[in-house]
């Protein structure tokens, strides 16, 4: 009988398989040129739904007629900074408190007496970053805020004087983002616990008079080397793994108020209370689930041609 021949399942990219150990994931803000001054805001998202918009795409089989795209629904309550974090030689030199804050931040971080100080006493530095936290109980979620590192675009200088005037003030999605802009989205997918090898990593069941079950690798390995290789299709973790979306539009955004239709009773979230992005196409993450909203990586083509005008959510 010929051996049955097929590629190798599951992808070495995402390696280990494991459980992410924070909700909002660490970026790399020097690889990111585009956006404003804030290169990230943090979100939760409400939920998915359907919006009926224009393309005004050029050279679009659809182009001047009304279409429904899936969008999903994103609440941005306002962020407010909690600390400046300056570097040197890409290593942290200091994090230097920013004033006030909330009742809820003090009760979840224990503040070290080294991040005392003034921004204006840190001389030797050649980058500035900020740790933001969002105001979740405007949400009605949580009392507990997120903390997050954001990037700054500009220079040491822009970046200083950034910080200066937005010190103790709330800082608004509107402020950073643009309706028709192309956003990446990072954070943790839906957990599934523990499940088996075809669940995991889409191999083929066996026949079904297989021995020893139908739901697991034909074979664990050869004799020489006498170990189990890591690349073997194993049972173990499934979703809460650290995951981008890269370049998904902006269909629209706004405050609460300025759009009360489809932002009510959303399954498993509720109301939208505060400010919202809506997005085209899906998110990862349950509802309810924090992300990390970027300027683009890379932009493509493909997305910055798209053009929708936004008429009413389904």
């Amino acid at each position: 009988m010929p051996t049955r021949r097929s590629p190798r399942k599951g992808s070495l990219q995402f390696w280990p398989r494991k459980r992410a150990k924070k909700t909002l994931p660490s970026v790399n803000w020097k690889a990111i040129n585009s956006g404003k001054n804030l290169m990230g805001f943090i979100v939760y998202k409400a939920g998915m739904s359907s919006a009926l918009v224009k393309d005004n795409t050029p050279n679009s089989m659809t182009k001047d007629k009304q279409i429904t795209i899936p969008v999903t629904i994103l609440e941005c309550p306002p962020m407010k900074i909690f600390s400046v974090r300056f570097y040197k030689n890409k290593k942290v030199v200091k994090d230097v408190l920013a004033g006030q804050m909330d009742k809820e931040l003090k009760r979840k971080i224990k503040i070290s007496k080294k991040s005392a100080g003034k921004i204006e006493d840190v001389k030797e530095y050649d980058d500035v970053s900020l740790i933001m936290y969002s105001q979740a109980k405007k949400t009605g979620l949580k009392k507990a805020p997120d903390l997050a590192e954001i990037g700054i675009k500009g220079n040491a200088e822009k970046k200083i004087a950034f910080i200066r005037e937005n010190l103790n003030k709330e800082i608004s999605v509107l402020d950073v983002f643009e309706r028709g802009g192309i956003v990446d989205l990072r954070g943790l997918t839906t957990g599934r616990g523990f499940q088996g090898p075809v669940k995991r990593f889409g191999i083929k069941l066996k026949r079904a008079k297989s021995e020893k079950g139908r739901r697991r690798p034909g074979s664990l390995g050869p004799w020489n080397p006498s170990r189990v290789t890591f690349r073997v299709p194993m049972a173990g973790q499934v979703g809460m793994f650290t995951r981008v979306h890269y370049n998904q539009k902006i269909i629209n955004l706004g405050k609460s108020t300025d759009l009360t239709k489809g932002l009510k009773n959303i399954k498993n979230y509720g109301d939208i209370k505060t400010d919202y992005l809506i997005v085209a196409g899906s998110v990862q993450g349950p509802s309810k689930r924090q992300l990390l909203v970027t300027a683009p990586l890379r932009e493509s083509k493909k997305q910055t041609k798209k053009n929708f005008e936004f008429l009413e959510l389904r």
